[in-house]
């Protein structure tokens, strides 16, 4: 007898929680596959690759072990290309009853799985993803009722509905965001006495999977060379007590900060753990609750950091969902420059770029106002085309998975959806990105200078995107007051800008 249900694993949902195992019949079989496309449709950073093959290898194990059925192809043992092709070439051969897979985080996967499993004429079931406090549909319910779709009360709702830092039916603390309190920057002395988040030293099958990944992706960006992340459910409960005993209580004051050469500061590197379904992010917020409440940490550490997982992280999600076909598109400034080749070397004299993109480079990582207020910073004011800066974000960060990379990068970062992800651009001359971080310390470029030699990129081209788009934000209420401050500057000085900002865009990759 042939097999019942073929169920698929993704390399992103990575949990014996997952609804996958409901109803499990005996002739039942999971199906796993490593394919090159996933590293190539953008050129996956080489630790991402090792993040992702290593933690589905280690699953792997832990499935067997758990005694299930599991056919599992590795990248160096077959020669399909993409995963329709590795699932078209299985269903010819197995001709299972019924396909079930949990929503892909990846649209394109979806569609990839649909056309397999139509092509092959066999049903395809879709499951909602449990590992989430909410569904896509009860985003699009909510996001029914409103004009505005503002993650703040959608985080609020959830906080409600989950009892999480609820005191009755009040917030804890006697505020729902305590925002207004996480934006310090370290003192000139920087900081100090921040321990270190725990590694984890690769073992032999992540070691074999470096090799691999070496071999097969040499041409890919990023190194393999400090690859120490959790690749284990263990190892991810591990990190998170670490981040939680160790970090967490700083990370409200500081997690705004950044300091040249200090990838880590009080950041918590459990990003990827959660998109790959390592850490239940229940648990997590759980952890940061209780910090709070046994007195181990502040309100705006606690909530800071939840705000993150129950508030953006859900929001982010259901964006992606309810609004795929206008972020795979959006471009509301019609940006058209290309992406600079130095975001794939680093190799840039505006240190805050080079020491944010070099760490990308390293590690695969780099904490959300470096993405945020640095280089996505730069390619908006640059007038970078949306759809290159959201390949390059997808290609180079180890937590990367589409349905939270594409909506921050689109919306939040670049404002390429026009103001449904966040309120206003996030824009800032070189001043914010030296009150936050020691970067311009040892910087050629002066943020307080808008024209001559030592004029900050950021700072010229923050006012040249202001007179570009003056018309579109005239009348903004919370962006009429920076296009006022242009009339501040004289004629002949907004046209130096202007000119500059051009010479800028011609001669960015020799910056």
């Amino acid at each position: 007898m042939g097999i019942e249900t073929l169920r698929i694993i993704l390399g992103d949902q990575l949990s014996l929680d997952s609804p996958l195992f409901n109803e499990w019949h005996e002739r039942d079989s999971l199906w796993m596959a490593e394919v090159i496309e996933e590293s190539r449709h953008v050129p996956s950073h080489k630790t991402r690759s090792v993040y992702f093959l290593s933690a589905m290898r280690h699953f792997a194990e832990t499935l067997k072990r758990s005694n299930y059925p599991l056919i599992y192809h590795a990248l160096d043992e077959h020669d399909w290309t993409g995963l329709d092709e590795a699932l078209a070439a299985t269903l010819d051969d197995l001709r299972p009853q019924a396909v079930t897979v949990v929503q892909p985080g990846d649209m394109r996967v979806q569609q990839l799985i649909e056309g397999a499993a139509k092509h092959a004429g066999i049903p395809l079931t879709i499951l909602d993803d449990s590992h989430f406090f909410s569904t896509p549909a009860d985003f699009s319910h909510w996001a029914a009722k409103r004009k505005s779709l503002r993650m703040e009360y959608y985080y609020r709702e959830l906080r409600k509905r989950h009892s999480v830092l609820m005191d009755g039916d009040k917030p804890a603390g006697g505020a729902w965001n305590f925002d207004a309190e996480n934006r310090k920057a370290f003192p000139k002395t920087g900081p100090a006495g921040i321990p270190q988040p725990q590694t984890f030293t690769p073992d032999a099958i992540t070691e074999k999977v470096i090799h691999c990944v070496n071999d097969h992706l040499s041409d890919n960006p990023g190194s393999t060379d400090s690859f120490d992340w959790p690749v284990t459910k263990h190892q991810a409960e591990q990190a998170l007590t670490d981040f939680i005993e160790h970090r967490l209580i700083g990370f409200g004051d500081y997690q705004d900060a950044m300091w040249i050469a200090e990838p880590w500061l009080y950041h918590s590197r459990l990003a990827a753990a959660l998109n790959l379904k390592l850490l239940d992010p229940r648990s997590v917020v759980a952890a940061a609750e209780a910090a709070w409440r046994n007195g181990q940490v502040s309100i705006n550490a606690a909530e800071g950091f939840i705000r993150q997982i129950l508030g953006w992280r859900e929001y982010i999600r259901g964006l992606y969902f309810h609004r795929y076909e206008a972020f795979s598109q959006g471009n509301a400034l019609q940006a058209a420059q290309p992406l600079p080749e130095f975001f794939w070397t680093g190799d840039t004299s505006m240190v805050c770029l080079a020491d944010t993109v070099k760490q990308t480079l390293n590690y695969g990582y780099a904490h959300h106002i470096q993405r945020l207020m640095v280089t996505g910073l730069f390619t908006l004011l640059l007038g970078v085309k949306p759809s290159e800066v959201h390949a390059w974000y997808l290609a180079v960060y180890v937590d990367a998975v589409e349905w939270v990379e594409m909506p921050n990068t689109i919306g939040m970062s670049q404002y390429a959806d026009g103001g449904v992800t966040a309120s206003k651009p996030y824009i800032a001359s070189g001043k914010y990105i030296q009150r936050m971080s020691n970067y311009c310390d040892s910087c050629r470029y002066r943020p307080d200078k808008r024209i001559g030699a030592e004029a900050c990129p950021f700072t010229v081209l923050y006012w040249d995107f202001l007179h570009k788009h003056r018309k579109r934000f005239n009348k903004h209420p919370r962006m009429a007051l920076q296009t006022r401050n242009l009339d501040r500057i004289p004629a002949t000085e907004l046209t130096e800008i202007r000119n500059l900002a051009e010479n800028i865009r011609q001669k960015v990759s020799s910056l």
